[in-house]
């Protein structure tokens, strides 16, 4: 497969994980968050993924006003971007592992149309679709996300006219993208992100990477990740591939031992891996072209 010659950066904000005390860097108020987007823009992000979270504690949110509050700001700077937001919300669930009926603090489980209301008010370029159940990391923490509500979630987006990120975290996650496609669920160009080292998930190794791509549909756009140290090693590794990259907050702290990054420097850090590999940076109205999104209003 070629090598990726005009690659999407995509920068993760914030994410929902627990690593606001972790770094000083990761935005949390709607204010930080888009001024985080807006650096990263300017850094040479074409698109960029969106979480929020409550403002007063960092905890992770479904609020759509939190949303609104944080594309408005970022539109009111007239900085050009793809806004990517987050569905996956809304996945969550804890179990007792003695009584497993018994839902735990943590749990935060709706339906896959509950899911969507940030994305009907706002109908941002993108919106992710998270395409199967997971163990989320070790103990009891599970990621629910049925063939029916992945039907029912696919069917809504595609209504609303807003192209879904399909996040892929094992094989079997791709199979049913794909027989999403089959059903007319989804709409050509395909966009996937697959996610990789995410515990229990697919691993974060090239020799998994490659038969994934494999099994990708036909005219797919697909970008790739990997979490922490091997964040920017996957950059080159998706570049290879023929795809795209993201980087950001959400995925990783650090520029190198013991030194904390902004979303800024992350993608600065990719633009130079890209461009060092021959490649160039696609720009928002190219990744829209290539993503089969509507123009910039």
């Amino acid at each position: 497969m070629p090598v990726n010659q005009d690659v999407i950066i995509t920068c993760a904000l914030t994410g929902a994980g627990d690593t606001v005390g972790r770094s000083p860097h990761v935005p949390v108020t709607p204010e930080q968050i888009a001024a985080s987007a807006v650096e990263a823009a300017g850094a040479g992000a074409a698109v960029v993924h969106i979480h929020v979270r409550e403002p007063d504690t960092g905890a992770p949110s479904r609020d759509p006003r939190l949303y609104r509050e944080v594309v408005e700001r970022i539109r009111e700077t007239g900085t050009d971007v793809v806004i990517n937001l987050t569905a996956g919300m809304g996945g969550d669930l804890v179990i007792d592992p003695e009584a497993p009926l018994r839902q735990l603090p943590g749990t935060d489980l709706v339906s896959g149309l509950e899911r969507l209301p940030h994305v009907e008010e706002l109908l941002p370029d993108i919106c992710t679709l998270d395409c199967g159940s997971l163990n989320f990391g070790d103990g009891s923490n599970l990621y629910v996300s049925t063939p029916d509500m992945l039907r029912t979630g696919a069917k809504r987006i595609q209504e609303l006219g807003v192209r879904p990120e399909l996040e892929i975290f094992d094989t079997g996650q791709l199979w049913f993208a794909k027989q999403l496609l089959a059903e007319g669920l989804l709409d050509d160009p395909t966009v996937f992100q697959l996610c990789m080292g995410i515990p229990w998930g697919a691993p974060a190794d090239p020799g998994v990477l490659q038969p994934m791509v494999n099994m990708l549909p036909r005219n797919a756009q697909w970008a790739s990740f990997a979490l922490g140290r091997m964040q920017m090693p996957w950059v080159a590794q998706s570049i290879l591939l023929g795809g795209h990259v993201r980087v950001g907050l959400e995925d990783n702290l650090y520029l190198g031992k013991g030194v904390k990054a902004t979303n800024g420097q992350l993608v600065e850090r990719a633009v130079r891996i890209t461009e060092s590999l021959g490649s160039r940076i696609a720009t928002p109205d190219e990744a829209r072209e290539q993503l089969g999104l509507r123009p910039r209003a």
